[in-house]
């Protein structure tokens, strides 16, 4: 049964229809059900119910991590079991600790930002996920620009932190910039792939890239 927002008045509409979509959204129950941080867990365990990138005893780095959904999901499925596997968690802006999980407080464009993430993971990353996007304007060209100018810097992340054979997942937003990103990360991954799982909300236009199999540097 749809739940109506009753404090609708004296709210902008945008804010409205949020919480209408909070209230409403099975996902957002489930998160709280099972101590998930956000929804967007549900997210990362479809990509990875489907391309299985996550395994035990992995080096993990999770790219605008806050507020965790995301990090909680890599160290359910990568440690401990008695493995060397690390999970390192950054973000720009602070985030609540999580056991399992180191956090870093780091803009990945800093120039020192790659040294600091292989210190931080005792090596390079097996994996690299983001699920970074610029904060909303309400001006969908300059949205779709200001995601993808992020998206570009992680893949640029990933390729200097990134492990030969290694997988990058990164969100995505559809639109002109998409086929751009595209075709430099297939120079750099054996198989790439687009994909909008489930818990993504249709009317969203966010996908996923998952690119498996990093070629290395001196391969390209």
């Amino acid at each position: 049964m749809r739940v109506r927002v009753k404090t609708a008045r004296g709210r902008k509409s945008s804010s409205t229809r949020w919480l209408d979509r909070q209230l409403n959204d099975p996902y957002v129950h489930e998160a709280r059900k099972q101590g998930y941080r956000s929804r967007a867990a549900f997210k990362l365990l479809q990509l990875d119910d489907r391309f299985g990138f996550l395994a035990r005893g992995q080096r993990v780095v999770d790219l605008g991590a806050a507020p965790g959904g995301w990090t909680q999901i890599v160290v359910e499925r990568t440690g401990p079991a008695g493995s060397d596997g690390k999970v390192v968690a950054i973000d720009i802006q602070e985030m609540e600790p999580l056991a399992g999980a180191e956090t870093l407080v780091l803009d990945i464009c800093a120039s020192d930002a790659p040294g600091r993430l292989r210190a931080a993971l005792g090596g390079t990353a097996d994996v690299v996920l983001s699920d970074m996007a610029a904060a909303v304007t309400g001006h969908k060209s300059t949205d779709h620009l200001r995601t993808m100018a992020l998206c570009e810097e992680a893949h640029v992340f990933a390729t200097e932190t990134l492990l030969d054979g290694g997988t990058l997942v990164m969100k995505a937003f559809a639109g002109g910039a998409h086929s751009d990103l595209m075709s430099a990360i297939n120079k750099d991954f054996d198989n790439v792939r687009t994909v909008k799982p489930d818990a993504s909300r249709p009317e969203s236009p966010e996908t996923y890239i998952v690119a498996i199999g990093f070629r290395g540097r001196q391969k390209r």
